[in-house]
Parts: structure tokens; C-alpha cells; sequence
């Protein structure tokens, strides 16, 4: 990944949060994460990536940040089985619409949801991880590339 293709994740994010809650998320400078210390909130996404890229592409958010963007788009039901599925949900256009950036053969999965802090997640080791912050509303949260 270089500073252009991080880019083009940045700017997904961005639009992801002004779009969907007409608030603009703050989107802090991308970093190389250590992979035994890359962040993991209550709810995490993650994508796989295949095709002449390969690696995974993941979101993780406070419960209480999915639960305001729910509320903000009037979903008034914030229940488990739904922050779980709006944490999918982000993933999966960030990383669908990433694939519009780099083309066909930049394949995704669907997203994999896992609840809990006390997740590891296994980023490739050919891969570096590169982690975008995100505050949202008062909200700490984060997505982690890491494609080769």
C-alpha cells in the first residue's frame, strides 16, 4: 500500500460517515499498526481481499458508535444483531467501493463480525497493517488495511 492507495481509503471513510449520517467523521493520519497491537473495539468487520491483491480490510467501532449512527439514520432498533450488522454493513461498502478504485480483480468476502475486545485479529504477515482513526461523534473507531 502506498500513501495514494491509503488515500482512496481515507477518502471512502470520509464519505461513508457524511453520507450515510450527514456528519462528517474527523479521519486522523494513517499509521503502521504493530500486528500484535492493532485496535479492536466492541464490534469488528472483517473483509478478505483476494485477486492480485491480498490481505483483509477491517472496521472496528464502540457499540455506542454504531448505536448513534443507527439512531442518526432513524433506525430506532439498536439491538446486538443490529450494531453487528451496521459494522458489517461499513466494511463491506467501504471495501466495495475500494474495489471500484482498484478494479475488478480486487476481490472482497463478505464481512466476518466479531463481537468483543478481547478479539485478535490476523492480519497477513506479508501485509503491512495500516490503521485509519476515526472519530465520529465523540466516538473512537478505526479500519486497519492491510493488503499486499
Amino acid at each position: 500500500m502506498d500513501e495514494e492507495q491509503l488515500r482512496i481509503f481515507v477518502t471512502i471513510l470520509q464519505n461513508y460517515f457524511e453520507q450515510q449520517t450527514l456528519r462528517a467523521a474527523e479521519v486522523g493520519t494513517p499509521f503502521l499498526g504493530e500486528p500484535s497491537a492493532l485496535p479492536v473495539f466492541d464490534y469488528t468487520a472483517v473483509i478478505g481481499i483476494s485477486g492480485v491483491r491480498r490481505g483483509c480490510v477491517y472496521f472496528t467501532a464502540p457499540g455506542e458508535l454504531l448505536r448513534d449512527v443507527l439512531l442518526r439514520v432513524g433506525e430506532p432498533n439498536v439491538a446486538e444483531a443490529n450494531l453487528a450488522d451496521l459494522a458489517g454493513e461499513i466494511a463491506n461498502t467501504i471495501s466495495g467501493n475500494a474495489r471500484r478504485d482498484f478494479g475488478p480483480d480486487f476481490m472482497i468476502s463478505v464481512p466476518v463480525v466479531m463481537r468483543g475486545r478481547g478479539q485478535s485479529i490476523q492480519v497477513p504477515r506479508d501485509a503491512k497493517p495500516y490503521v485509519i482513526p476515526l472519530r465520529w461523534s465523540k466516538h473512537l473507531a478505526a479500519l486497519v488495511v492491510s493488503v499486499r
